[in-house]
């Protein structure tokens, strides 16, 4: 298979041809090597890949799941298997190896996908662009030197770009659905609690994070989700699944449904005119569709960002002083982005009341959201407030950035409409139903309730059929 054939199929495609036969499991590693080695100067997506499961793959050691055979890229965050490096982006954690397995990762092998690399993050995902001093930065697949976001930038460049049909992502406040707006690919946030982040950890940034991929198609999300929605041994919640499988969930007709929409800013960025004109149509659209679609947008108090960093960063100094004893290096500006520096010096200094304080503004901000539930079920908004951006907007190695504009100046100019999922702990998934007239993709955002992932797949699946995006492709792919 050659890599301009490979990369056409989504990761059930390819799946579907080792099924039959038709190409192995080993043909399909080779065929991403080679698209990776191809496409990766370019966009710089891809930190490391994996010989033992490239050219040396034994294919015995295989899931049996949908997948089985696909390659896909794991992301420089939480997510990696035993015996792995992980470096979350940062020097300070350069050469640092896995000690145990995930559950996610083990959810991924039994799902059959084939884990042969690694995939680019900002330093400990705390950017909405994946720019860094420990391996560079990722380029959307659309132009070189515009972000591709983040923090799942890597994964999402790799995706689009076609060297993987399929990789891991992770979402805190956006950074699964940032890198596919500003790539033009598919993210879905699941519900909090969906997917397991045992067993090291409890809950991810106190549930605001969820694991979970970054696909072309929205049959690979629906698949992927039967295959992580797996409850593991010590969970501290169990959430709601639907009777059936989302793979078959997905492709039935949704029922007349409640939506809302909105373009209007909720962190004072205000949205591209373009990028609100997708979101108009797309309204229209879903009217025309049987839908019931009112123009009204939530109430959001932007001081949640705020809120949302300290309690992110509580502790964080004790996380990455634990992780200088690891990796034997020491603390500073050598080793930590002057943005996260800012930060470490932040948490050393920060105490337990201002924590609590946050947690409770985060509460009182997602019942104010959760009103908005009421009377929808469903809210339609752009993903981000504008296409890709030039690297050097919001990155990690801005030396102009304290802890009183952090906020302003990193987060908010491409959270502004993610982070309100987060908070809520919904599903939200980023369509790339448009394109701008620079070029560049435009992402359409779909939040449902709690545990109603069906609900936004099976609008994702008829927005995909009326609104396709299969057969654009990114300039000079090879």
């Amino acid at each position: 298979m050659n890599i301009n054939e490979y990369s056409k199929y989504d990761a059930l495609g390819l799946a579907e041809l080792v099924a039959r036969r038709e190409v192995s499991p080993k043909e399909l590693a080779m065929t991403a090597a080679n698209a990776i080695e191809a496409i990766n100067p370019v966009i710089n997506a891809v930190v490391e890949t994996y010989p033992d499961r490239i050219e040396g793959l034994d294919e015995k050691t295989l899931g049996d799941g949908p997948f089985r055979g696909v390659p896909f890229l794991i992301k420089d965050v939480f997510g990696h298997e035993a015996g792995r490096k992980i470096e979350f982006g940062s020097r300070l954690c350069r050469g640092m190896i896995v000690q145990e397995d995930t559950y996610v990762c083990r959810l991924f092998r039994a799902s059959g996908v084939n884990i042969l690399g690694r995939s680019a993050a900002p330093e400990y995902s705390m950017s909405g662009t994946t720019e860094g001093a420990l391996y560079g930065n990722t380029s959307t697949p659309w132009r070189k030197g515009f972000s591709a976001g983040g923090s799942t930038g890597g994964g999402m460049a790799a995706v689009v770009a076609g060297a993987v049909p399929i990789a891991h992502g992770s979402d805190i406040a956006g950074s699964i659905r940032i890198p596919a707006s500003f790539c033009g690919g598919v993210g879905l946030k699941p519900s909090r609690g969906r997917v397991s982040f045992g067993p090291m950890l409890d809950e991810n940034g106190y549930g605001l994070a969820q694991n979970f991929v970054q696909t072309k198609t929205i049959r690979d999300c629906a698949a992927m989700l039967d295959c992580l929605s797996v409850p593991q041994p010590g969970d501290p919640f169990i959430i709601p699944k639907p009777a059936e499988p989302y793979s078959t969930l997905f492709r039935r007709k949704a029922p007349r449904l409640r939506i809302g929409w909105s373009t209007k800013p909720l962190m004072n960025v205000k949205t591209d005119d373009e990028v609100a004109h997708a979101v108009e149509q797309t309204a229209r659209l879903l009217a025309e569709m049987g839908h019931e679609v009112s123009e009204e947008s939530p109430e959001f108090d932007p001081g949640a960002m705020r809120s949302m960093a300290d309690v992110w960063f509580f502790g964080f100094d004790l996380r990455l002083e634990a992780y200088s004893k690891r990796s034997g290096h020491t603390i500073g500006p050598d080793t930590l982005e002057p943005v996260v520096l800012v930060i470490y010096e932040h948490a050393r200094q920060m105490k337990p009341a201002q924590f609590f304080s946050a947690m409770a503004a985060l509460n009182t901000a997602r019942r104010r959201l959760g009103r908005y539930f009421t009377k929808y079920d469903v809210w339609l908004s752009p993903t981000t407030a504008r296409a890709a951006e030039p690297w050097g907007n919001y990155n990690l190695g801005r030396t102009d950035v304290t802890m009183e504009d952090l906020s302003e100046k990193i987060f908010q100019p491409v959270c502004q409409f993610t982070l309100p999922h987060n908070i809520m702990g919904i599903p939200a998934i980023s369509l790339p139903l448009a394109m701008h007239s620079s070029g560049l993709p435009i992402g359409v955002q779909l939040g449902a309730t709690s545990a109603a992932e069906h609900v936004i797949l099976q609008l994702g699946a008829a927005l995909e059929e009326a609104m396709p995006w299969k057969d654009r492709i990114t300039p000079n792919r090879w």
